[in-house]
């Protein structure tokens, strides 16, 4: 069965999935960490992969940048695929000084500057939020594997390169750990379709400090936070 933006067929993908950003992401989890990959999706260059993991079946697939892609894909996948559980992979920007360069924040809840939230309930602000269970058990496989992991709010913003010094100032009193552009989305689309999502993402670079990291050093520590988001995936 295909859809506008995914062409595949019924049961080419898991009940789990991965989603990182980055087409190029997805194939490298696939690669690295999955059993036997297999592209199951290349339409418009969003790679998708279907695998195994200790004989579970499991799935990763690009979702592009921002909240109406993520959006776009995360509904085709819930509604016509049967996937119920998606996890974002994904990048942040630190805003709270206490964060360094390599750490994981498990998303508890995401705020937005999207119009797309005011949209899909007329007069409410919605609240975003990540699936309980997932939470947890990203959690208790971070302090397994010996994860650094914060949990806390994020911000998913629409701009990229817009400064706005106020907002991140008010968000950071408010203790908002991280900025990026795509959990709030995930998460209104997995409330609306009755499925689980969760965000984890790797600190890549720190608002306050000007700090970043080399891409050498975000490819090691993006495929560590990729094991604790399937641990999390496969849980039951």
């Amino acid at each position: 069965m295909s859809t506008p933006h995914i062409d595949a067929d019924p049961g080419d993908f898991a009940p789990a999935v991965l989603m990182p950003g980055d087409p190029r992401r997805a194939q490298l989890i696939a690669e690295a960490l999955f059993d036997e990959p297999r592209l199951v999706n290349d339409v418009r260059g969003i790679l998708g992969y279907t695998g195994t993991i200790g004989g579970q079946p499991i799935s990763v697939m690009a979702s592009g940048m921002g909240c109406p892609s993520i959006t776009i894909y995360a509904t085709e996948l819930y509604r016509f695929f049967g996937v119920r559980r998606i996890i974002r992979v994904g990048t942040a920007g630190a805003m709270q000084e206490a964060l360094q360069l390599g750490d994981v924040i498990a998303a508890s809840a995401a705020h937005t500057d999207s119009a797309m939230a005011q949209a899909r309930i007329p007069g409410v602000s919605m609240s975003h939020a990540p699936s309980f269970n997932l939470l947890l058990a990203a959690v208790e496989a971070a302090a397994t594997a010996e994860v650094k992991m914060q949990v806390g709010p994020i911000f998913s913003s629409d701009h990229f390169y817009v400064s706005r010094p106020e907002t991140a100032a008010a968000l950071i009193a408010h203790g908002t750990l991280a900025v990026e552009m795509e959990s709030a989305a995930l998460y209104a689309v997995a409330a609306a379709e009755r499925a689980e999502a969760l965000t984890l993402l790797t600190v890549t670079d720190h608002l306050g400090r000007g700090e970043r990291m080399t891409p050498k050093q975000r490819e090691d520590c993006f495929l560590d936070m990729s094991t604790v988001a399937i641990a999390a995936a496969l849980s039951r």
